[in-house]
């Protein structure tokens, strides 16, 4: 018997199982997502909901953000609690990721920093949206869960806590038996239902649960600065609806007010202020005491109860703007400033080109890229981020290297400590290259190319154009970015794509590898047991080849006065693996197969010059040069074009050794 699928082509097969596979997950999604409506009178919430859950449904806007951060973490070796709700699209800003959490750790535990209004701040592109974005998106899908659930006064313009209809006379008596505190008012519009709706009796009111939804206004309000001549506070409080005026008659019935300020949709949620510094003083004075009091006045209209978290962000230029102005001293007080500099460390950045890649459009994404175009690219970035100072370019290297976690020779963890200490280089990740800069040259390389492969060297030469062709960037510092570029292509690419050709090599000559690790073991034992070796050959004895030894272990950095220990180390390993019936291999050690495999490079550099030869190559070495190839194809990320270009890269640089 046969199926319909079972003469599609591979690929049509594929797509076939990987769409039963998306409709598994949307319906997985569906049912885990899926939250119960409810709707009664307060009455019926007294008596339903609130004794299963006082504690959640008492919380306040922090205390809803820190239990929706919480159910996302977990405690690292250190203790510090890690949020998966970052970790997938935010790479390299921990220490401001963890200033975040504690944010709203202290602000849930009801400290004063839960008074203040948190400020990201940070160069263009360093995460400070995306932080908020991912906040905001991971609220609405808890308010989607059971522990999640939020309930509001049906009909309410500020889904406001049904609590508040708990008389203030009663709230004694409702701590005692639910261990919980009521803060807040009605608000004016509640207050004016209950009396012409209800007659006073707020056990009658409705009461409905609600969920978060940016896109429904609802527990996420967002705010973008405009013209500061025409901004309107309206667009944060509302204003009066005169098309209500005439059914209620007065304009200072709070029915015929509107509701359609970002303070209200944000309520019981968060507010984002894009771009804070901006706006008119006077918006900030608003926002202050909204966050330090948790009320919002307006005309004709008491104080309003709102509970929110403002969280904004500004970039460095507003903010030292900002600074100089003596009388924001006031306003400065009341934040809470959390720097969101760029990463220094550059496999955290090209994990964030990585992810704007995969989330481009498919001509972008179908492009090969040769394993290490996007660490070269980072690399450049990083540099242009680091202090500058007299540093030559060494202690730049080692700088970049230290920050992305890699051993170097002569440094030590106090040389370590000092160069990730962010007091002793204040700026440093907050200025240089953005992501945005990379993708865009990235980009126009792609555009530019007539493959569907790009090396390093082409994205290199993309980002020198990119830098040379940007009127923005003053001139002296377009001339320390191509020296950025050189140092990249000279420190690291060079490094990385000779590591590879050398590896890829190694393997198509494993078997003179395995000579040579016999010969290194003959030669150490003699040396060792002061002993004459027997050429196979002539029959003629000689003095063990120091010379040789050397030659290996110079490879790997082993000192002349290191050599004894480190011979010492290599028998014993051998006698060792005698011992147990084993064999001593090229991976029983890993500093001398490093060793082994870099002399062999060394020796076999005339394979590598016959790649670019004008002379035709024999069977044999083609032979070899294609496994190389295959071999740099098959287990390093690179595409036919991309492994042909690194070996002719290579060996152009062996040609200038």
């Amino acid at each position: 018997m046969t199926h319909p699928g079972d003469n599609l082509p591979a690929a049509q097969s594929a797509q076939a199982g990987g769409h039963d596979v998306f409709l598994q997950g949307l319906d997985q999604f569906n049912r885990q997502h899926r939250a119960g409506h409810w709707a009664g009178s307060f009455a019926d919430f007294l008596g339903v909901i609130l004794p299963q859950a006082a504690q959640r449904l008492a919380r306040s806007s922090h205390q809803y953000i820190w239990d929706m951060m919480r159910a996302t973490c977990l405690d690292d070796a250190e203790g510090k609690p890690r949020c998966s709700l970052f970790a997938d699209d935010l790479f390299g800003i921990d220490e401001a990721l963890e200033r975040v959490v504690d944010y709203f750790k202290a602000a849930a535990a009801g400290s004063e920093v839960g008074r203040r209004l948190l400020l990201l701040l940070g160069p263009p592109s360093g995460g400070k949206s995306t932080l908020v974005i991912l906040l905001k998106r991971g609220l609405e899908e808890y308010s989607r869960t059971d522990e999640g659930a939020l309930y509001a006064i049906g009909g309410c313009p500020v889904r406001e806590s049904p609590l508040h209809l708990v008389p203030h006379s009663m709230r004694a008596a409702c701590r005692n038996t639910y261990g919980i505190d009521i803060a807040g008012e009605l608000c004016p519009h509640c207050r004016a239902r209950l009396e012409d709706g209800f007659d006073g009796d707020f056990l009658r009111m409705p009461v409905e649960r609600v969920f978060i939804s940016e896109a429904g206004r609802s527990g996420i309000g967002t705010y973008a600065p405009h013209d500061p001549t025409t901004a309107d506070l309206a667009d944060l409080v509302g204003s009066v609806d005169l098309s209500k005026v005439a059914q209620y008659g007065d304009e200072g019935d709070p029915r015929a007010w509107s509701w359609s300020g970002a303070v209200y949709a944000a309520s019981r949620g968060v507010l984002e202020m894009i771009e804070i510094l901006k706006v008119k003083r006077e918006f900030l004075y608003l926002l202050l005491t909204l966050t330090q009091e948790k009320n919002v006045k307006v005309a004709r209209f008491p104080l309003i109860y709102l509970d929110e978290t403002i969280l904004a962000h500004t970039n460095l230029a507003e903010f030292r703007k900002f600074l100089q102005e003596s009388e924001n001293e006031a306003l400065l007080d009341r934040m809470v400033i959390v720097q969101v500099p760029y990463t220094l460390n550059y496999r955290d950045e090209a994990r964030i080109y990585r992810k704007l890649i995969s989330s481009a459009a498919p001509a972008f994404r179908d492009v090969h890229l040769d394993p290490h175009v996007l660490h070269a690219a980072a690399v450049f970035a990083i540099l242009s981020r680091i202090q500058d100072g007299d540093d030559k370019e060494v202690e730049l290297v080692k700088k970049v290297r230290i920050h992305a976690d890699e051993e170097v020779d002569g440094v030590n963890r106090a040389d370590i400590r000092r160069v990730k200490e962010k007091d002793k280089a204040p700026d440093e990740g907050l200025s240089g290259v953005s992501p945005r800069f990379v993708i865009n040259a990235l980009s126009n390389a792609i555009i530019g190319s007539n493959q569907k492969s790009l090396s390093t060297m082409d994205v290199l030469l993309a980002l020198k154009d990119a830098i040379e062709n940007d009127a923005r960037i003053e001139a002296r510092k377009k001339r320390k970015w191509v020296d950025y570029l050189v140092l990249t292509r000279k420190d690291f690419y060079n490094r990385w794509v000779k590591q590879d050709v050398h590896k890829a090599l190694f393997v198509s000559f494993e078997g003179e590898a395995l000579e040579l690790l016999e010969k290194y073991l003959d030669e150490v034992e003699a040396m060792l047991d002061n002993r004459a070796i027997k050429d196979p050959i002539t029959n003629e004895e000689r003095r063990p080849d120091e010379r040789f030894l050397r030659a290996v272990e110079e490879k790997i950095h082993i000192s002349e006065s290191g050599k004894q220990s480190f011979r010492q180390e290599v028998v014993r390993k051998a006698m060792g693996a005698y011992k147990r019936g084993a064999r001593f291999g090229l991976d029983s050690h890993i500093q001398l197969n490093d060793a082994v495999q870099q002399y062999l490079f060394e020796q076999r550099r005339d394979v590598l010059r016959l790649v670019s030869s004008s002379k035709r190559p024999d069977d044999e070495v083609r032979t070899k040069i294609s496994a190389v190839e295959k071999r740099l194809v098959d287990e390093y990320g690179y595409d036919a074009h991309s492994a042909r270009e690194a070996l002719n890269y290579v060996t152009t640089l062996l040609a200038q050794e």
